[in-house]
């Protein structure tokens, strides 16, 4: 049980680091393609619900993104060593 709460704590703090958070934007960017995907079928097929749904989920994966670009600078601003 311990060993589990301790691999637990430790991906939880690979999260909040530079190669996790840039693990984290490259994942969107392949979310991206699948949004890009889903947008294209919806015009050709002409449904407005499947195009909105496309657009919504675009607008929560930029959302998110930039989110996870404001924590990786703000990581880095707090690295004593980059200036």
């Amino acid at each position: 049980m311990e060993k589990a709460k301790a691999q637990s704590a430790s991906l939880k703090g690979f999260k909040h680091s530079k190669p996790g958070l840039w693990l984290s934007i490259g994942t969107s960017a392949f979310g991206a393609i699948s949004i890009v995907k889903d947008a294209r079928k919806a015009r050709e097929e002409n449904d407005t619900l499947k195009l909105v749904n496309a657009l919504v989920g675009a607008a929560a994966l930029i959302t998110g993104t930039a989110l996870l670009v404001r924590e990786l600078r703000q990581l880095g601003s707090d690295d004593v060593l980059l200036g």
